[in-house]
């Protein structure tokens, strides 16, 4: 007989990506199963994602010896354990604490197979379908909203851009953590030059001097904000922008939780393999070319294999120009 409350585990390492593609699952846990107790799994490298989320009661960081953190769980007695990551680390967590578990289905083998003989093996179903597919047990649906997230505290515009790119300005996410996921420098600079509005550029450290080569080409309309702000001056940037653009990276995925009009940019990954096309947002365009060795790559490289990069090199920049430029 089930209990009258549950008290349910959720496990998701990382990153960014694939965790902001869990909060739909969270949500609708909580708002459909009358008194559930959500607890969270993750790396302390993630807990920004989560640490002000309403639906999750308690997260847990994962430690630096597993048999801490599953010691720390254990005395928690989980009715359930969800497991949305489904790796090593994951399973032993699942099997140590001894409880009834639900496990995530990765499709290994059809992406293998997708990438190396190109075939038509994986099904272009959404990560978040396939996370509620999960916890169907319990008879939640999706609610069909957007991913969830809570940003702590206020901020201000004033504080974290110049006054010439405080208003009608479109955020510009030109991080990731590879190369072939980022478009070439001169390409931004063209897709900026031709815009109508004011532009800023997000990013991390890493893409900090990409920055400021492309903001000295295309001159004042652009403003190099990557470095000078960390991941949560960065979202609340991209929730006030009028409209988004991004590589395949953790900010783009985040900015979909403010269902901006929003161009995603992809190189030498599709959004279809790992199923992480816009989620729920009603106005975006995916950019993209059609190639035989498209795609190469679930994650990234750190160069074309090829070395032409035409998955980038070839976009049809004006159709990125168009869509952002249209005013409705």
């Amino acid at each position: 007989m089930q209990k009258e409350k549950l008290k349910i585990l959720i496990i998701r390492f990382s990153s960014i990506g694939d965790i902001i593609y869990t909060t739909p699952v969270v949500r609708c846990l909580k708002q459909q199963v009358p008194g559930v107790e959500i607890h969270f799994l993750t790396k302390p490298g993630f807990r920004f994602i989560l640490d002000n989320n309403p639906y999750v009661d308690k997260l847990h960081l994962l430690q630096n010896h597993l048999n801490d953190t599953i010691r720390e769980l254990k005395a928690e007695q989980f009715d359930y354990v969800i497991d949305l990551h489904n790796s090593l680390r994951s399973v032993l967590v699942k099997y140590k604490l001894g409880v009834k578990f639900y496990t995530f289905k990765k499709q290994r083998i059809r992406k293998i197979l997708a990438l190396k003989f190109k075939l038509n093996t994986v099904k272009p179903t959404h990560l978040v379908d396939r996370y509620l597919e999960t916890i169907k047990f319990l008879g939640v649906v999706n609610d069909q909203k957007p991913v969830d997230y809570f940003l702590p505290g206020d901020y201000s515009l004033n504080t974290l851009l110049p006054e010439t790119h405080q208003q009608d300005y479109v955020a510009f996410i030109i991080g990731a953590t590879h190369f072939t996921k980022r478009m070439p420098n001169e390409q931004v600079v063209s897709i900026c030059q031709s815009l109508n509005k004011p532009v800023v550029l997000l990013g991390g450290k890493d893409v900090e001097e990409n920055g400021a080569i492309i903001t000295e080409a295309a001159g004042a309309k652009v403003y190099n904000a990557c470095g000078k702000l960390n991941m949560n001056e960065s979202v609340y940037v991209v929730k006030q922008a009028a409209k988004v653009i991004g590589f395949d990276t953790g900010l783009t995925h985040i900015s979909e939780a403010f269902n901006k009009e929003l161009v995603t940019i992809w190189g030498s990954t599709v959004p279809e393999l790992l199923g992480v096309q816009p989620y729920q947002v009603t106005k975006h365009y995916e950019a993209g070319v059609e190639l035989p060795c498209r795609p190469c790559t679930k994650f990234g490289r750190s160069e074309c294999p090829l070395g032409h990069f035409k998955c980038m090199r070839d976009i049809d920049e004006k159709a990125i120009v168009d869509f952002v430029n249209r005013e409705l």
